[in-house]
């Protein structure tokens, strides 16, 4: 008998390790967690089901740092939203009292947009930088952000200038308005001098799951700028302003952003933090993985289950579900990634220690029902993955 049926052989000791990413629009990561929990008790009543919920940077990074962690204060205040209207929006400090985790998501996230009013040329980080100076002015010295989920083509500029960065035109006037898209092929020449003072010697972790360089055919603008509004000659504009934004970080700063890989996620939000903040790149699976000690957690388990709302060829490089089966390859525990849907090039997560994949619909249906209906249909698969995996043990 092998050590995976050891730690199986008996209900008792039939040990599972749930750690889902958010199914975007319809369950948090903790929820979608429960939702698991929830089958694999209806098949096993006395399993072991420990949860851990993850995120990769985008919606669900909160609640998932904060699960980790064990708690925290959860915060919310009103700053711009990508149009320059007003919102809410949150973030956590944790119990440290020093670290806080945001999502840019929740200021700057294309679901504050509606879909008719989407214009990468017109939408802005500024309400980021409004949470990462209101987090400061709260005492925290590291902050973790995850940049999934923006509205934004900005660079980052919208964000600077909530920190006090000026960025002036070719007569020496200051650049009015929340920085956006359109500004940045503005930029002359750019005064730091005024920057918010509590945010000398700040640590930002930048929590990321792509490595798209700033510009170029793989930049921030071709590949993301289509999904939130921009046409064929707006990417072409947005890409070019994008390359002069670096430009001027370099000859303000030294600092070359531009090739760094990350540096275009989060319409190159990743660049503006890496040219005006002490920011680090890092997958964000993986420190969500340390902060919760899911590597730890995971010895001795029978059975792992992840998922997220959808999951294709992308899901491979950074995603949740790739992070956690790579993680676990040395425990042994299989690794069963459960998704509102599967597209194309899903196959790959094989490669990366995935044993099976399945989509959670049971039959044909709306997306909305679906979505609805995620919970449901969570447990009702986990039940179903769980009876299976039990019953060819006992052959």
């Amino acid at each position: 008998m092998n050590e995976q049926q050891d730690n199986s052989g008996s209900d008792a000791e039939f040990r599972v390790i749930v750690a889902p990413d958010s199914f975007k629009g319809s369950l948090s990561s903790v929820a979608a967690a429960e939702a698991i929990r929830t089958g694999i008790r209806q098949a096993v009543p006395a399993a072991e089901v420990v949860i851990v919920p993850m995120a990769d940077g985008g919606e669900g990074t909160v609640d998932a740092v904060l699960a980790a962690v064990g708690g925290g204060e959860r915060i919310a205040i009103t700053v711009t939203g990508p149009l320059g209207k007003p919102v809410e929006a949150a973030y956590g400090l944790l119990p440290d009292g020093q670290t806080a985790v945001i999502e840019m998501a929740s200021a700057s996230g294309l679901p504050l947009v509606a879909e008719k009013a989407r214009n990468p040329l017109k939408t802005t980080t500024y309400g980021t930088g409004e949470l990462l100076r209101d987090a400061v002015r709260r005492g925290a010295s590291h902050i973790l952000i995850g940049l999934g989920g923006s509205a934004t083509n900005d660079g980052g500029m919208g964000m600077a200038q909530a920190l006090g960065v000026r960025f002036l035109d070719a007569e020496g006037g200051e650049i009015a308005g929340c920085g956006c898209g359109e500004q940045l092929e503005r930029i002359a020449s750019i005064d730091t001098s005024g920057m918010d003072a509590s945010f000398a010697g700040v640590k930002v972790t930048v929590l990321s799951d792509v490595t798209n360089p700033l510009c170029g055919p793989n930049g921030a603008s071709a590949v993301y700028g289509p999904q939130k509004g921009a046409t064929p000659e707006m990417v072409e504009r947005l890409d070019r302003a994008l390359g002069h934004y670096a430009e001027r970080i370099a000859a303000h700063n030294g600092r070359h952003v531009g090739d760094v890989p990350g540096a275009g996620a989060a319409g190159g939000l990743g660049a503006g933090l890496l040219g005006f903040c002490q920011a680090e790149m890092k997958p964000g699976i993986r420190v969500i993985m340390e902060l919760a000690g899911f590597e730890q957690a995971v010895r001795g388990a029978a059975l792992v289950i992840t998922g997220e709302g959808r999951t294709d060829g992308q899901t491979a490089f950074g995603k949740v579900p790739a992070g956690i089966a790579e993680a676990a390859r040395t425990s042994g525990a299989p690794v069963v990634c459960l998704s509102g849907g599967l597209g194309e090039g899903s196959d790959a997560l094989y490669e990366r220690g995935i044993a099976a994949l399945f989509s959670i619909a049971n039959g044909p249906m709306p997306l909305e029902t679906a979505m609805a209906k995620a919970d449901v249909l969570l447990a009702e698969a986990a039940e179903n993955i769980v009876r299976l995996y039990r019953s060819g043990l006992k052959r």
